[in-house]
C-alpha cells in the first residue's frame, strides 16, 4: 500500500530523480513534474506519474493531483549553471512566481510539508574558514556574477516559505546545499553564460586516459563533497519526519583537501595497467574552502551521510556503467 504521494517538482533534474527512485523504493507514489515535455517513461518504471509544467504558469497547476499528497518538492527553478548567456528573469519568473505557485498549490492540496533547496552562493562570503559553517549563518548574496540574481531570488523564496510556515502553518524542510556530485551523461555546465566541462569530469576523463593530473594552488584547501545518494537520503528523512522543520546544511561535515580528491581520482579511474600520475602546480589559483556543519540535520532528522569520498567515487563509476537514469538523460559518452 502506498505511503502517499510525494510530487517532486524539477523530477527529472539530479537531485529530483535520485530521490524521486529513493521515494518510490520507501513505498511512496511519486509525482514528477519537469518542464520537459516527456520523461522517457522513466517514472512509469518506479511506479510514479509524470507531468510536464511551467512553474510560473499558474493555470497549469489544475492538471496536478490535489489529495493524499504526504509532501512537495520543490527542486524546480533556472540555475546558472545550465543557463546559456544571462537570463534573470529566468530567475525571478520560476524561482519567485514558481515558489509563490508551488506553495498556493501545497495549502489548495493540503500537502503536509514542503521541502527546497536552497544555494550554498547565499554563505558564498562565509567561505575561506576551516570552522564549518553553521546552519543559521546570516543569508547573503554574491554582489557581482552570474550567481547575484539568482541568489537574491533563492533567498526571496526562502522568505516566501517561512511566510507560509508561520502563516499558514506548512512544516518546511530547506536544505542549503554544496555541490552535489553524481554521475550525470552531460559533463557540462555554464560559467557566466559560458559552456565549459565540469572540472572534475575533465579530471575522470585525464585519468580514465592515464593522463597526468594537476593540483591547482594549495593542495590543502577543503571543501565540502557530497554524494546525490545521500541527498536524496536526506530527503527521505524530511518527507518522514514528523517536526516542522528548518533551514538545514547537507553535506558530509567533513573537507576534503583538493590533493585527495585528485589522489582519489587517479585512484578510482585511471587504467590499472597505466596509473595517472598527479603533478603540482602551486601557482594556480586556489579553490575555494569551506565546510558544513551537519549537527543540526544529524540532531533533527537522525541524518549521518553514508558515502566516504573514495565511496563516492566507486559508485559514481558504478552508475556510469549502468546508467540507471538512462531513460531520462541517455547514455552520454563516458
Amino acid at each position: 500500500m502506498s505511503k502517499g504521494k510525494v510530487v517532486v517538482f524539477g523530477a527529472t533534474g539530479t537531485v529530483g530523480a535520485y530521490s524521486s527512485a529513493l521515494l518510490a523504493q520507501h513505498g511512496y507514489e511519486v509525482v514528477g513534474i519537469g518542464r520537459r515535455t516527456d520523461d522517457g517513461g522513466f517514472f512509469d518504471t518506479i511506479g510514479g506519474s509524470y507531468y510536464s509544467l511551467d512553474v510560473s504558469d499558474r493555470s497549469a497547476f489544475s492538471k496536478l493531483p490535489h489529495n493524499n499528497i504526504k509532501a512537495v518538492l520543490h527542486f524546480a527553478g533556472s540555475m546558472p549553471s545550465k543557463m546559456q548567456g544571462y537570463h534573470p528573469d529566468a530567475y525571478v519568473d520560476s524561482i519567485v512566481k514558481g515558489t509563490l505557485n508551488v506553495l498556493d498549490y501545497c495549502l489548495e492540496a493540503s500537502a503536509e510539508k514542503i521541502v527546497f533547496t536552497q544555494t550554498r552562493a547565499d554563505s558564498v562570503e562565509y567561505f575561506g574558514s576551516e570552522t564549518p559553517l553553521p546552519d543559521d549563518i546570516d543569508r547573503k548574496y554574491p554582489k557581482v556574477g552570474d550567481h547575484s540574481v539568482y541568489t537574491i531570488c533563492k533567498n526571496a523564496a526562502v522568505d516566501l516559505i517561512e511566510h507560509y510556515h508561520y502563516q499558514h502553518d506548512l512544516p518546511r524542510f530547506i536544505f542549503r546545499l554544496p555541490t552535489i556530485y553524481a554521475y550525470h551523461p552531460d559533463t557540462f555546465f555554464y560559467v557566466d553564460g559560458k559552456r565549459k566541462e565540469k572540472a572534475y569530469w575533465y579530471m575522470i576523463r585525464q585519468a580514465m586516459q592515464g593522463k597526468t593530473l594537476s593540483v591547482w594552488g594549495d593542495p590543502g584547501k577543503k571543501k565540502e563533497i557530497f554524494y546525490v545518494k545521500d541527498m536524496a537520503k536526506a530527503v527521505l528523512l524530511a518527507v518522514e519526519s514528523p517536526l516542522a522543520g528548518g533551514v538545514y546544511n547537507v553535506g558530509r561535515g567533513v573537507g576534503v583537501t583538493l590533493e585527495e580528491q585528485v589522489k582519489g581520482i587517479s585512484e578510482i579511474f585511471s587504467p590499472k595497467e597505466n596509473s595517472c600520475d598527479v603533478c603540482y602546480e602551486p601557482d594556480r589559483p586556489d579553490g575555494r574552502q569551506f565546510v558544513h556543519s551537519i549537527a543540526k540535520i544529524g540532531k533533527d532528522l537522525g541524518f549521518t551521510p553514508e558515502y566516504g569520498y573514495r565511496d563516492m567515487l566507486r559508485d559514481m563509476k558504478k552508475e556510469m556503467k549502468e546508467k540507471p537514469f538512462a531513460k531520462l538523460w541517455g547514455l552520454g559518452d563516458l
